[in-house]
């Protein structure tokens, strides 16, 4: 494949890498940037790798779009010397034959590769490297010896990196406080999620799915969203929520994902006692009814970025109760739209789901407030506004 020569009326080409399309808001962010930033007279090549067996898939989101990407299937969560060394040096062909004015990485694994492909590319590295932190790895996901050497790759590669973008306010002082970069280094860029497909549900939607779940129409329903790793703590949402079966017999927990922990979550929610009240429904893809169904939505993870699960239950109008962690203060005004707990408290965790539960008009004043601002603060159009804004200007400078 030979090398695209440039002229003065050519696009801006931008080079999109992220990891992989497993389910989360970064899968969703890339998606609709990709296409809005198209629509805009920009021309995306995004590049993606090898969704893990224990991963639900959102490539979906990508057709949905229209959006064909360029598989490097060496690109994968898991350090693997050889195939990220592979990865490397396919990322770098690309820069070498697109000639991107504009790389930019998303998630850690995406972000190292791609911008040492952009360093070797000599000559060819693009005019401007972003990366956006859609949180990070350097707390909570492993021990004190590898954080610790990831935190040293990712200082080096922020001294290479044009800017630094990070999902959340939250995000950006995290990375500060690590020493990553200065504060002046980062741009603080929010996601950006078509809301109104997302959480849109049929009328009926919530009397129909509680009825395929076996679920009471008078029952107060606890909805959970994500994968079922560590970093998520389900197990905490479990003993928390044994705590509010024991108390309150109206109440039904709904874990809505899949992942590596399923199985022992499944085994925990056994021996707990709540097997009964305990539905696992593996991945959904059509999440607007389960909101719809749902009349708390809670998260109660040690680590994240911007939790999309949250912004989406908030536009459904869904008081939510998470722990406070990452940028979901950014999300969740606490006693406005939701209940924040610190990480870690089981018990403090199920008092404020049972305060929700059992306060009928506190769930509605949640409700009523909560999908005022969450439209438009987390919406496509700003999100596209943004990053256009910022390529420009680092263009330009």
């Amino acid at each position: 494949m030979r090398t695209l020569p440039r002229r003065v009326s050519d696009p801006i080409r931008i080079l999109r890498v992220i990891a992989r399309l497993n389910v989360g808001g970064p899968a969703l962010h890339v998606s609709y940037l990709t296409r809005g930033l198209d629509e805009r007279g920009y021309e995306t090549t995004l590049v993606t790798g090898t969704i893990g067996p224990e991963e639900g898939s959102m490539e979906y989101a990508l057709r949905e779009q229209g959006i064909v990407p360029h598989y490097i299937h060496a690109l994968q969560r898991d350090i693997a010397v050889s195939a990220d060394i592979h990865a490397i040096r396919e990322l770098r062909r690309l820069i070498v034959e697109l000639r991107p004015d504009v790389l930019h990485t998303h998630t850690a694994k995406a972000g190292a590769l791609g911008r040492v492909a952009a360093v070797l590319a000599g000559s060819a590295r693009p005019r401007v490297v972003v990366h956006t932190f859609h949180g990070h790895v350097l707390r909570g996901y492993f021990g004190r010896g590898w954080a610790s050497g990831f935190l040293g790759v990712e200082r080096v590669l922020a001294r290479v990196t044009d800017s630094l973008v990070a999902v959340s306010p939250q995000v950006r002082d995290e990375l500060v406080e690590l020493r990553v970069a200065r504060h002046d280094r980062f741009e603080v860029i929010r996601l950006g999620l078509d809301l109104d497909s997302r959480v849109s549900a049929p009328p009926g939607a919530r009397e129909l799915q509680r009825q395929v779940l076996g679920i009471s129409d008078d029952a107060v329903v606890v909805a959970w969203l994500g994968r079922m790793t560590s970093i998520k703590r389900v197990d905490d949402l479990l003993r928390a929520f044994a705590r509010v079966a024991a108390t309150d017999r109206r109440t039904e927990l709904v874990l809505a994902g899949d992942g590596p922990l399923r199985d022992e979550l499944q085994g925990l929610a056994v021996s707990l006692g709540i097997a009964a009240r305990t539905h696992f429904l593996g991945i959904q893809r059509d999440v607007g009814q389960l909101y719809a169904a749902a009349d708390i939505v809670a998260l109660c993870s040690a680590n994240e970025g911007t939790p999309v699960s949250l912004i989406e239950a908030l536009a459904a109008g869904r008081p939510v109760v998470s722990t406070d962690v990452g940028g979901v203060a950014d999300v969740v005004r606490n006693e406005e739209t939701g209940l924040l707990v610190p990480a870690g408290e089981v018990e403090a965790l199920a008092d404020a789901i049972l305060l929700l539960a059992r306060d009928d008009e506190l769930r509605a004043r949640f409700a009523a407030a909560a999908p005022r601002d969450i439209r438009e603060r987390y919406s496509v159009g700003r999100l596209v506004d943004d990053v256009d804004r910022l390529y420009r200007r680092l263009l330009a400078d």
